[in-house]
């Protein structure tokens, strides 16, 4: 399947997709924000940007009067953790960008322009897109164009094939929010016991109302290129997972991935194009595996790593999910 003209495509991320879209501190990590293999991101270096972004952006300013700017903090973390496994992926994948693209696209910055306060687009998505704005725009633009090619090479290949279970609830606010988060992360524990442990609860929630449930489920990245950003396409076999597919859903899944490929084009009548904002999820999402090649240390000022969402939460209570080896399981390569 031909997702789209790949020039076109980076053109159009160059320009615009932007637009559009742990451990204790130790001995080693004083003054450091985050290290990498040995790199550092010094904490310094974290609050210059966040300066930065208070000084040049009335987005910014709005952010510090709300006393939000630790939202700025994390994201700066987030985004030099994913700069770093970016250049993996490129290395190992082979993947440059065309650098005409780039010049050009700098010649006409999309990135230069102040960010307004109020910006109508999602609050986590208006802050990546300060952090862009604040951090080297020729690096940020990259990045996202690697991510995008990266997106482009898989998303016809990668299929995963699992068994799921779910809990959902009428109410997706409050207390009944954090309940039903640990329910899934319960049940994610459940699934991860034994090879054989996840058949045997599903075998049970197959008589539970209002639950839904499958085994041997194949899904192409294509058919459902929002799901292909989710966790669920980030992680190898004898692998679980717990995750709310939606954030507005007062839903989650609970699955164990079984087999995992990326090695041909599937063959579907149900292909979705996908859209930019799609595209970069993707891009994002399949520099997942790369986690398990580095030493990440972040200072907990910034909170802890959070794999299911790929980015910063406050502490362990916020992340996003869970993901858990099965116990009992032959390991899996990447």
């Amino acid at each position: 399947m031909r997702i789209m003209g790949r020039r076109r495509a980076l053109v159009g991320v160059l320009a615009g997709s932007l637009l559009l879209a742990g451990c204790n501190a130790g001995p080693g990590q004083v003054g450091a924000a985050v290290i990498v293999d040995g790199k550092t991101v010094s904490v310094d270096r974290v609050q210059q940007l966040i300066d930065k972004a208070v000084r040049e952006h009335p987005y910014g300013q709005q952010l510090a009067s709300e006393h939000k700017l630790d939202l700025v903090g994390r994201e700066i973390v987030r985004q030099e953790v994913l700069h770093d496994l970016t250049e993996r992926a490129a290395r190992r994948e082979g993947v440059q960008v065309d650098e005409s693209l780039v010049v050009n696209a700098l010649q006409n910055d999309p990135l230069a322009k102040p960010m307004e306060a109020n910006p109508q687009n999602d609050p986590a998505i208006s802050v990546q897109q300060l952090v862009a704005r604040v951090r080297d725009h020729r690096e940020s633009l990259v990045d996202a164009a690697v991510q995008t090619q990266l997106a482009m090479k898989y998303l016809d290949k990668l299929t995963v094939t699992f068994d799921f279970s779910s809990i959902s609830s009428t109410d997706a606010t409050g207390s009944d929010a954090d309940k039903l988060r640990e329910q899934a992360i319960e049940k994610a524990k459940r699934f991860a016991a034994s090879p054989t442990a996840a058949a045997e609860v599903i075998e049970q929630d197959k008589t539970a109302p209002g639950t839904k449930v499958d085994v041997g489920l194949k899904l192409p990245a294509i058919q459902s290129p929002g799901i292909a950003s989710t966790v669920l396409f980030g992680i190898q076999p004898n692998t679980v997972t717990a995750f709310q597919p939606s954030p507005e859903q007062p839903v989650w899944v609970i699955a164990v991935v079984r087999e995992r490929a990326a090695d041909k084009p599937v063959a579907t009548d149900q292909a979705t194009q996908p859209s930019a904002q799609q595209l970069a999820g993707v891009g994002i999402r399949l520099l997942q595996p790369y986690l398990d090649q580095v030493d990440l240390k972040v200072n907990p000022r910034y909170g802890v790593w959070d794999v299911v969402g790929m980015d910063l939460a406050p502490n362990e209570s916020s992340k996003k999910g869970i993901v858990l080896p099965v116990h009992g399981a032959a390991p899996q390569n990447p």
